[in-house]
C-alpha cells in the first residue's frame, strides 16, 4: 500500500464508513441526526455528506458538515466541480478547514436538473482538476494538517467513458495530482468490484479502495438507484428474489438486507480496505447488516485479518 496520508480515516483496516444527505426539513434533519447517533455507536471511521448539484443543497451541506464536525464526528464533504469558479473553491474550502474538517470527497458531479446549466463557466471540468487545485490551495494556505481526499471508482465502468483502458488512465490522474483513496459508486456484483480493484493495482493504483454499498429495502428503491447508479448491474438472483417476495414490503426489505451482508461478509474475506454505506439517511438496513456480520467492535475484523493471512496459502 502506498505511503498515502490516510491516517485520520484509515487508522484501523477495514474502514467503516456512511454517506448522509443534507434534509431539507426540520423533521429530516432531526430524523439524520438521530440515524447518526445510532450509527455512531460503530465508531465509524467517517461519515460523508453529499453536495448538491446547482446550489441546492450546498448551503444545508455546509451546515450538517459544522454541525457533525463540531460533535467531533469525523466528516468528509463531498466538493463537486459543477457550477463553480476558482474563487468559490476556495471559499468554500476555507469554510470547511476553519471549521475542522480534515478531509475531502472530490467529485466532478453531476449537472443540475431544474435550472438552466453553462458547463463552460465552471473553472474545473474533471475531478483530476479539482484535486489539483485543492493541493494547490492547501500549500499556498500551510494548512496545520494535510487534507485527505478521496474520489470516485467506478466497478462497472463510468457512464461517461466507453473506453475502459482510458477510464482506468482518467481515475489514475485523480490519484497522480494527489487523491488519497477512491470509494467506489454502488455495486450489487463482488465480482465487479474485484475485477476493478485488480486492473487498479495493474495500472498502478495502489491506494485504498473503498467499497460502497447500498441494501435494496423496496422496489421503488431499487428503481431509483438504477437511475441514479447510471449503469449499475443488479444480477438476476437479487431481481428474482424481489420478484418472489410479490411486493412484501418487510419480506423485500429482508432479502435486500441478507443480500448486503453476504456481499460485505466476502468483501471482508477478501481483505476489502473498507465499505461505504449509502444509507439514504436511515439506520434500520446498516445496523441490520452489522448484527449479520457479527461486528460489534474491531477485535473481530483483527482476527479475521489474522485467520485471512494464516488460511490464504
Amino acid at each position: 500500500m502506498a505511503n498515502t496520508n490516510t491516517s485520520a480515516l484509515f487508522g484501523r483496516s477495514p474502514s467503516f464508513s456512511f454517506e448522509f444527505f443534507p434534509p431539507k426539513t426540520q423533521e429530516g434533519a432531526d430524523a439524520l441526526l438521530d440515524t447518526v447517533v445510532k450509527l455512531q455507536e460503530f465508531q465509524p471511521s467517517f461519515v460523508s455528506v453529499t453536495y448538491g448539484a446547482g446550489g441546492g443543497s450546498r448551503e444545508l451541506t455546509r451546515s450538517v458538515v459544522h454541525d457533525m464536525v463540531a460533535r467531533g464526528i469525523p466528516t468528509v464533504p463531498h466538493l463537486t466541480c459543477v457550477g463553480h469558479t476558482e474563487q468559490e473553491i476556495a471559499e468554500i474550502l476555507e469554510g470547511y478547514t476553519a471549521a475542522g474538517a480534515h478531509a475531502i470527497l472530490a467529485l466532478r458531479g453531476d449537472p443540475p436538473r431544474n435550472r438552466p446549466y453553462d458547463p463552460s463557466k465552471d473553472a474545473f471540468r474533471h475531478a483530476s482538476e479539482l484535486v489539483h487545485f485543492i493541493r494547490q490551495w492547501e500549500s499556498e494556505h500551510r494548512l496545520p494538517q494535510r487534507l485527505t481526499i478521496g474520489v470516485a471508482g467506478f466497478c462497472e465502468g463510468h457512464p461517461d467513458t466507453r473506453n475502459r483502458i482510458r477510464e482506468m488512465d482518467y481515475l489514475k490522474a485523480k490519484i497522480d495530482e494527489g487523491a488519497d483513496y477512491i470509494c467506489t459508486q454502488l455495486f450489487f456484483d463482488n465480482h465487479a468490484f474485484f475485477d476493478f480493484r485488480d486492473r487498479c493495482r495493474l495500472v498502478g493504483i495502489d491506494v485504498p479502495i473503498i467499497a460502497g454499498i447500498m441494501p435494496v429495502t423496496s422496489i421503488s428503491g431499487m428503481n431509483r438507484m438504477a437511475e441514479l447508479s447510471a449503469g449499475t448491474n443488479f444480477p438476476a438472483r437479487l431481481f428474482k428474489a424481489m420478484l418472489r417476495a410479490g411486493g412484501d414490503r418487510s419480506s423485500i426489505e429482508r432479502i435486500g438486507i441478507i443480500y448486503a451482508s453476504n456481499q460485505c461478509s466476502e468483501l471482508l474475506d477478501a481483505d476489502v480496505d473498507g465499505i461505504h454505506f449509502y444509507t439514504l439517511n436511515k439506520s434500520k438496513a446498516t445496523l441490520e447488516i452489522y448484527r449479520n456480520l457479527g461486528i460489534n467492535n474491531y477485535v473481530a475484523i483483527d482476527r479475521l485479518r489474522m485467520l485471512n493471512n494464516i488460511y490464504k496459502y
